[in-house]
């Protein structure tokens, strides 16, 4: 839990960095653009204060420089209007809209709730007004910090995902080390208990209990096969999945305490055929029930039941144990995780990695309360996939 722990307050530090180098530009260029919004209005206080001059009939100096002080402004939008709003110029438009009356109209309307007009006083008591709104430039300035941190965000996820991915791959390249390691050593103990078994099968008929050593050897040469299985694809056979549930109970049941009561929640006659491969979904369903009968503590009732769709097979296995907090749902199936004091937390992450990536089905909580029980549901397709 505390790797976990950590692992968490990484993430968060690296989601804080992001948001502290956003809240950071978009406050400096917050001022920034107060800044050159000032300086734009006093540009375009000057323009019009040229204006008024020019139009002065007692003005006949400085003509040229009054006329360069118009002409410098490229960058700001202007309309200039009489008393009465009706348009007499613009200026730092589209020169193909330059001229249409409709879009000037639209402009004036959106820069008359932007910015405050500057008025031009005029001789004989007459005004204009001009009509202004942002440069492009302090447009662009004003999107830019929320531009910067979506590239940010997206480079922290493509980062995240990018190591996640990594991290997964290492992880599977130790499971199926670790895998191909167990099945090499269980190989060889299996193999002599087999030989045994048969010896004394020979020589003492008379003793049942090999039966039972018998059944218990094919388990273990059916686990050292799922194990040298992980890593590659597995073959999917058609199977009946009603006589694997049932056999896989059959054999947990003889090995269980004889206060869990299994029960089998659908006909044993109709058969369900869908492709699986039949040793990992043993493996699967044995799992599920194992963890099932840990959670009732060796006393309670373990159900299977079968039903299907058009399309799919649905397996619940429930129980009368502890129960599942919702909060759980999902990190049970994540590797590690695990509420008993022994164990690994491997099983159900195992059973989700056989019915997810190996037959392309799901598995998940169907329901639980807790203090009343569980129901995990395997969904697995009638069809290849």
């Amino acid at each position: 839990m505390n790797l976990f722990r950590q692992k968490n307050l990484g993430k968060l530090a690296l989601l804080l960095f992001a948001v502290v180098i956003g809240v950071g530009s978009l406050v400096y260029t917050e001022n920034l653009v107060s800044r050159l919004k000032i300086e734009e209005r006093e540009n375009v206080e000057l323009w019009a204060e040229a204006t008024r001059l020019i139009s002065l009939p007692e003005m006949n100096q400085n003509l040229e420089f009054l006329y360069s002080i118009i002409e410098n402004n490229k960058t700001i939008p202007v309309i200039l209007t009489d008393e009465a709003d009706s348009i007499i110029s613009a200026g730092n438009f589209n020169k193909e809209k330059i001229d249409d009356r409709a879009f000037l109209n639209e402009n004036l309307i959106k820069m008359k709730e932007k910015n405050e007009p500057i008025i031009i006083n005029l001789p004989n008591n007459h005004f204009n007004r001009i009509y202004y709104k942002d440069s492009i430039i302090l447009t662009m300035l004003i999107y830019y910090p929320y531009i910067q941190l979506s590239i940010i965000i997206l480079f922290i996820l493509v980062s995240y995902l990018a190591f996640r991915s990594s991290r997964k791959a290492d992880q599977n390249q130790v499971w199926v080390g670790m895998s191909k390691e167990t099945a090499h050593q269980l190989g060889t103990p299996t193999s002599s208990l087999a030989g045994w078994i048969e010896i004394m099968q020979h020589k003492y008929p008379e003793i049942s209990i090999t039966k039972e050593l018998s059944r218990d050897v094919e388990r273990l040469e059916k686990v050292t096969e799922r194990f040298s299985r992980i890593g590659s694809k597995p073959a999917l056979v058609t199977d009946n999945i009603t006589a694997t549930v049932s056999r896989t109970f059959d054999y947990l049941k003889s090995r269980t305490s004889s206060k869990v009561r299994f029960v089998i929640g659908f006909d044993l006659n109709k058969e369900v055929f869908i492709p699986v491969n039949t040793a990992l979904i043993e493996w699967v369903i044995e799992n599920v029930a194992k963890n099932a009968i840990d959670s009732m503590e060796g006393s309670g009732i373990l159900t299977a039941g079968i039903s299907e769709t058009e399309t799919h097979a649905l397996i619940d296995i429930s129980d009368t144990g502890k129960g599942i907090p919702k909060s759980l749902f999902k990190k049970i199936f994540n590797p590690g995780f695990t509420t008993k004091q022994r164990g690994w937390g491997l099983g159900l992450s195992l059973a989700r990695r056989i019915v997810e990536e190996y037959h392309h089905g799901r598995i998940f909580v169907r329901s639980s309360e807790v203090g009343k029980g569980s129901c995990i549901r395997i969904i697995l397709n009638k069809e290849k996939q």
